[in-house]
């Protein structure tokens, strides 16, 4: 056998083993599923489930509500995204400065990074959705749509900053010692040449906290945000139905699973780039 029918041979077979793969996976899948519709469809309660949770005309009359107010979460995640990250960056640069003088401001930032990644998100929401209206501090915002956010980017800040500055402990020292050489300040070493290799690195844990940050905009509506829960609960308390949750879940579900599939994507193709693996 020549070594171009060999290679043809390796094809052949390495096609031939991916719809093998391909038939068994899809098999598998339609069987498991079938089989879990037809326990949760034959359980005597399934009936009453049906109409309390998923029954289409309730769906339909809640749709509009339920969205129009989605895109407040929207806005909410769009607008606290950017202020986590700046703040992220800002507070992991600070702790990862070796200069003296900074001490005080470091200890700042470490003591917000363990408060506030330690302390419930749903807490800091209250505290600041009801406690900093009750300062009456000039200046300060009344806003529940910026308290919200105000909240949410002290709760999300926390734990991006430790994961950029994660990312920037990991960036070799000989990177450092690089920029130094070509008589880059540290200052400039950092943004131009470690900053960037550390967010590269760091970029699927930061989707991840940015899938969960989509998801706990629906925790304002405990401070009075009338966003997508909040419409649901309205017209469930209104009706006594439980359907308009299930609108709710689907909104928050369909604007999270790009993300989550994007932040798969990233960490396959930073496995293949950093250890030559293959997925």
């Amino acid at each position: 056998m020549t070594p171009s029918e060999r290679q043809l041979e390796r094809e052949r077979y390495r096609r031939r083993r991916t719809l093998t793969r391909g038939a068994v996976a899809a098999v598998s899948t339609i069987v498991v599923i079938g089989l879990l519709v037809y326990v949760v469809g034959s359980s005597p309660g399934w009936e009453r489930v049906h109409k309390t949770y998923f029954w289409w005309p309730d769906a339909k009359a809640a749709f509009p509500e339920v969205a129009r107010s989605f895109w407040l979460n929207i806005r909410l995640f769009l607008v606290v995204e950017v202020l986590v990250l700046i703040v992220g960056v800002l507070v992991a640069i600070v702790r990862v400065i070796p200069a003296p003088a900074l001490a005080p401001v470091k200890l700042l930032a470490v003591v917000y990074a363990d408060v506030f990644r330690g302390t419930p998100t749903l807490l800091i929401v209250l505290l600041v959705g009801f406690g900093l209206p009750a300062l009456n501090l000039t200046g300060m915002p009344t806003s529940l749509f910026w308290l919200g956010v105000i909240a949410l980017t002290l709760s999300y800040g926390a734990y991006v900053a430790e994961v950029i500055r994660a990312g920037i402990l990991s960036i070799h020292p000989t990177q450092w010692a690089s920029g130094r050489a070509l008589g880059m300040s540290y200052g400039q070493t950092m943004r131009h040449v470690v900053l960037p290799q550390a967010l590269r690195r760091v970029a699927p844990p930061l989707l991840n906290d940015f899938v969960s940050l989509q998801k706990d905009t629906a925790l304002l509506s405990t401070i009075g945000l009338v966003e997508s829960l909040r419409a649901a609960q309205v017209i469930s308390g209104k009706d006594f139905i439980f359907t308009p949750y299930v609108v709710a879940a689907a909104f928050f579900i369909a604007a999270t699973i790009p993300l989550a599939r994007f932040t798969d994507y990233l960490t396959v193709r930073s496995l293949r780039r950093e250890n030559g693996l293959v997925t």
